[in-house]
């Protein structure tokens, strides 16, 4: 591990250029209202599935214009469709899957929480471990896809934060940071947790954004 002022520079380059949320990036201007925590679940679903970050996001903008932008719609909308609008956003590997897992859990998410994922953090009742596991029951959300959404949604839901999950952990490995949530955001200073992890996932995700952060913190 570097020294701490050594650490201070490598968290200071990593958010100083990679240092934005990953529902920035999709557009989704987030807050606790349930137009807005859908498209983040989506988000999550999108990009935990083997394809690249850029298409994901750009799906997730895709899905929006189609207006399959909250649960009702989205079950409302024929396979077909979901199949095109994922297409449209350059999904095309997992559209088939993926249309069904969306009709299917806007489903499930409409009969069990009235469409709002407020509700689903309600019945969690401020406990992670049973959040973590709320998310996995919807269609398509896996692991992967509870820990992008819970890394993201920590900004409006402060229970969650700091949520720093094995992935951005990973990232922190690749630039010799502490592998320690607690140790990272201390590092981090004022930064959001929200803000640190994705780009710590950055990292992890892109061996040239860790050589360059660490290029210009020597």
């Amino acid at each position: 591990m570097p020294r701490r002022d050594k650490a201070d520079r490598v968290v200071g380059e990593l958010v100083r250029e990679h240092g934005h949320t990953y529902a920035e990036e999709a557009g989704i201007p987030l807050k606790d209202a349930p137009q807005p925590l859908y498209r983040l679940l989506l988000m999550a679903l999108l990009l935990s599935a083997r394809i690249r970050t850029s298409i994901a996001l750009e799906t997730v903008r895709a899905l929006q214009e189609a207006g399959l932008r909250d649960p009702r719609r989205m079950a409302g909308a024929d396979w077909q469709e979901r199949v095109d609008a994922l297409g449209r956003g350059g999904y095309r590997r997992y559209d088939e899957r993926t249309a069904t897992q969306l009709g299917d859990g806007a489903e499930l998410l409409t009969e069990r929480w009235g469409g709002d994922l407020r509700r689903l953090r309600k019945e969690a009742d401020g406990d992670i471990p049973t959040l973590r596991e709320l998310l996995q029951e919807i269609p398509g959300i896996g692991p992967a896809g509870a820990d992008i959404f819970l890394r993201e949604v920590q900004r409006v839901w402060p229970e969650v934060a700091p949520y720093v999950d094995a992935k951005a952990l990973s990232g922190a490995e690749r630039l010799g940071l502490p592998k320690d949530p607690e140790k990272l955001v201390g590092l981090a200073g004022d930064t959001e947790p929200t803000v640190l992890s994705a780009a710590l996932v950055r990292a992890a995700l892109d061996k040239k954004v860790a050589e360059g952060v660490l290029e210009h913190a020597a």
